[in-house]
């Protein structure tokens, strides 16, 4: 136990348990690497940050290994397909990420020489690239004293200061503490060792406080308040929409597919042709199929939720055994199809057609 702690300790403090404690990261630099010389790649940290948003570590890693493998500079990545980077992204969700990681690469590629800008300002103003993102990857890439304040970061710091404010409107206090805590010594280490803090110890429901760095100076695990912090405003109630969506093959194996327009929900991301998804309160689309077939409407519906709302999707299957143009979409063969290609929402129309 250390007496007489003031706020100027407590970076020093964490640092020293990430020196130990690092997690390994397949985009991270770790802390005995960083003090051998070796700085961080601004590319995969970007890379890594995009993906990171809304999406945990371990869902992530194998998606960056694939990603760095097929375009490990980002002048790879701005020379590439749509439709390759679309596909590859497929199953990690929030799609317009993947649409602004090709924006992002390209404008890097066209305007900085194919280098990311050292500069927060110069960042936030690429494609796709927030405050936070910006204020990360500054500071890991580059070890400029940038805060970072992710939901692993306003954990730590609202249990802290025990501020009971709820999110989001406790965000401005957050990032002034966060900001008052980040040392101008070694801050890009500071900002992953935040983050592990709040990922491996001070988690959301059981705090590890008796191992946690920071358990004598935390305001909230003396004041018995831990887990129940960071406080939050209750959310609405999603509301539910529903749609039809036609799953047509031929007699050669070929599937009928179609790119959603690049802007909306899956944009740019193969799919199959379907309605409008409305209200559930209102019938289903009439939308006529995107070929002649013999059309079966499958039993049970595809169910799938997404950050604002859940979506049911009725499934019509159909066999074309004629030659006939369809009016959506075009087949692709058997042999170029690739379910993993598809949004999540869409294979589990796929499974729910084939098993």
């Amino acid at each position: 136990m250390r007496e007489n702690l003031s706020q100027d300790d407590l970076p020093q403090i964490l640092l020293e348990w990430y020196d130990v404690h690092a997690r390994e990261m397949p985009w991270r630099v770790g802390p005995a690497a960083r003090k051998a010389g070796q700085r961080s790649d601004p590319y995969a940290v970007w890379m890594s940050e995009i993906m990171l948003q809304q999406t945990t570590v371990a869902t992530v890693r194998d998606y960056f290994t694939r990603f760095m493998a097929r375009w490990p500079r980002v002048q790879d990545l701005a020379a590439a397909e749509d439709a390759d980077v679309m596909g590859e992204w497929a199953g990690l969700g929030y799609y317009a990420r993947a649409r602004n990681l090709l924006k992002c690469a390209r404008t890097v590629v066209d305007e900085h020489g194919g280098s990311f800008p050292a500069d927060y300002d110069a960042l936030i103003k690429l494609p796709g690239i927030g405050p936070y993102t910006a204020a990360a990857v500054a500071s890991i890439a580059f070890d400029l004293r940038h805060t970072v304040l992710d939901g692993n970061v306003e954990r730590v710091i609202a249990r802290l200061y025990n501020i009971h404010t709820p999110l989001p409107a406790a965000k401005p206090e957050l990032m002034a503490r966060a900001d008052a805590l980040t040392p101008d010594l070694r801050p890009g280490d500071y900002a992953q060792a935040v983050m592990d803090l709040g990922a491996t110890i001070c988690s959301p429901r059981s705090p590890a406080c008796g191992i946690c760095p920071w358990r004598d100076p935390c305001a909230a695990r003396a004041a018995g308040t831990a887990p129940d912090l960071p406080k939050k405003t209750p959310k609405k109630a999603k509301p539910v929409r529903h749609g039809v969506v036609y799953l047509a093959q031929r007699a050669d194996g070929a599937w009928l597919l179609e790119t959603r327009p690049d802007k909306g929900l899956l944009g740019g991301m193969l799919g199959w042709p379907g309605s409008e998804w409305v209200d559930s309160a209102h019938p289903l689309p009439q939308t006529a199929p995107p070929i002649g077939a013999d059309w079966q409407v499958l039993a049970g519906d595809v169910r799938h939720t997404f950050t604002h709302f859940h979506l049911l999707l009725t499934i019509h299957v159909g066999r074309v055994d004629h030659e006939e143009d369809p009016l959506r979409g075009a087949f692709v063969p058997r042999g170029q199809f690739r379910p993993s290609d598809l949004p999540t929402v869409m294979r589990k129309a796929f499974d729910l057609a084939t098993k």
